[in-house]
Order: C-alpha cells, then structure tokens, then sequence
C-alpha cells in the first residue's frame, strides 16, 4: 500500500473534467488506501463494480472501505476522454495489485469505464465506475 503523504488532505482532493488531473486524483486517493476518502468521489446514488458486481449507496461504500483496507494498488493511463457539457466519460487501462495470502500482489490488468458528472458549485463526482479485467489468456 502507498501511504498518502502526510500534507496531502485527501478529503480536498477534487475530480475535474480533465481527464489526466481526474486520474492522478484517483489513483492518489485509492492507492493511500483511505477508502472513505476514495468513496467521497462518488455521487451518493454512483455505480461501482470495484468490487466486482454493480453496488451503489451503502453497498458501494462498505465493498470500497474493505477492499482498501486490504492494500491494493492501483495504475492506470488514460485512453480516451470525451466531455459533453456535464459529462465526462473517461476510458482508462488498469493494472491492479490485488494482495494474495501471502501478502505477495496479484496482478490484474484490465481498462475501465467512468463517467463523471458535475454537479453544484462546479463539483465533478463520479457517476459510474466500471473496471473490467482482461481475460486470461
């Protein structure tokens, strides 16, 4: 796991409609492992299937704070981005550290699909966060 560095507020951290800055500000807060910190992206009523099935409200928030707990890491690059007013939708390529029992990382490559919204104050929050691994080959 990546400590989050110490004069870093992860609760100020904030997803923009730019593509690069939404993914350094994911990555950052996802891979400090503070999963209430990387659920206060999402809109209340937001998607994930982080957890592997479509969860929402406190469902989402419960699988995100366990699945952090457990220090996994995270990279990712943007491949495409495309904005319409309010909306942003941003297709990245993942690999994910996933710990093993033996504490050994796991590695699982994939890309994901997320739509970001803004909402008042000019806010973005994530709306839909989709990761789909690769197929073994």
């Amino acid at each position: 796991m990546t400590a989050a560095t110490p004069d870093v507020d992860l609760y100020s951290l904030e997803l923009t409609d730019d593509p690069e800055v939404q993914n350094d500000v994911f990555l950052k807060i996802f891979n400090s492992g503070d999963g209430a910190a990387f659920d206060s992206l999402y809109r209340d009523d937001a998607i994930s299937n982080l957890s592997g099935g479509p969860l929402t409200g406190e469902a989402r928030t419960k699988a995100i704070i366990e699945m952090l707990a457990q220090g996994p890491t995270l990279k990712s690059v943007v491949r495409h981005s495309y904005t319409a007013d309010d909306v942003t939708l941003i297709v990245v390529d993942f690999e994910l550290g996933l710990p093993g029992e033996n504490g050994e990382l796991i590695p699982v490559k994939g890309s994901c699909t997320d739509v970001i919204r803004r909402v008042e104050g000019d806010k973005w929050m994530m709306a839909v966060d989709r990761p789909v691994a690769d197929l073994p080959a």
